[in-house]
């Protein structure tokens, strides 16, 4: 296939700059647990290693672990989700090159009795402030997750009184402590998991949860969990792939990480994330280059 684009040139000058040295290292992915779930990195990274010969190794993990993961030097480069994370980390100096890649939204699921009777609300926190007032199960992830982040953001929309939280977190084997803001009550369940998890207790608990849409779509035969909300513009979901700063970091594979990102933003790269789907439906939608 034909390589357009300015992203598709530097795929080109990298790869015939870099592969020499690259192709006999490994490259280091922390990514959110998103992509791994939903299958797109077993679409996406055989392809780019048969062709570059550079094996890339995936940490799978929430957002925040993996930008700080970046930020420890213990990663080559980060896909993650979560826009205000994102450009805090490259405006501290720990990343460069952020690139757009792709998009889908977060949607609220539930059991599908609606003991909260969100089903419908076009209003993401106005549906989270009715299942706050009637004491109905929900599961958060509780992980500094682009998830995490996007359902704290949409409680603070709610109105519904928030406490301080803190939790421990170990994630690849380094403990940390994250401090957020969580509703206070029984029926709120902070489980420190990811999405799959989040997803399989909400079902258990017959709760409700926030959930990106492609983790749902591979998920969704094994629940019976429904899709209650969905279309508040407050949902859109993007994600950005950035390259750790190779001045902080003498041991990052740079080239490496430039030719990832070169390809997951090349033509063909796009495509093959439009073109994956689970029952017919897309997971993301490309946003590096237009699709026809």
């Amino acid at each position: 296939m034909k390589r357009l684009g300015i992203f598709a040139c530097i795929f080109c000058a990298v790869f015939a700059i870099g592969l020499g040295a690259a192709s006999a290292e490994r490259l280091k992915l922390a990514t959110t647990t998103s992509t791994e779930n939903s299958g797109l990195l077993g679409v996406l990274l055989p392809p780019f290693e048969q062709e570059t010969g550079m094996k890339v190794d995936v940490i799978s993990v929430g957002t925040g672990a993996a930008l700080k993961l970046g930020e420890n030097g213990d990663a080559d480069l980060v896909l993650v989700h979560a826009p205000a994370l994102e450009e805090a980390f490259v405006a501290a100096g720990f990343g460069v090159n952020r690139r757009k890649v792709m998009y889908n939204d977060f949607i609220i699921v539930g059991p599908k009795s609606d003991p909260a009777g969100v089903r419908g609300e076009k209003d993401a926190a106005a549906a989270l402030a009715r299942i706050a007032g009637k004491d109905s199960t929900f599961v958060s992830r509780g992980d500094n997750s682009g998830t995490h982040v996007k359902e704290q953001e949409l409680w603070r929309d709610s109105g519904i009184p928030l406490l301080e939280m803190k939790k421990l977190l170990a994630p690849a084997g380094k403990e940390r402590e994250i401090e957020y803001r969580a509703p206070e009550g029984e029926w709120y369940l902070s489980i420190g998991q990811g999405m799959s998890a989040t997803l399989l207790m909400a079902d258990e608990k017959e709760g409700y949860c926030l959930a990106d849409r492609g983790t749902w779509l591979a998920f969704r035969d094994k629940l019976d969990l429904e899709v209650l909300v969905e279309g508040d513009p407050r949902l859109f979901n993007p994600y950005g792939v950035i390259a750790v700063n190779p001045e902080r970091f003498r041991k990052i594979n740079y080239r490496g990480a430039m030719v990832l990102i070169a390809w997951l933003t090349s033509v063909e790269g796009q495509k093959m994330i439009g073109d994956f789907r689970i029952g017919g439906e897309p997971l993301f939608i490309p946003t590096a280059v237009k699709q026809q």
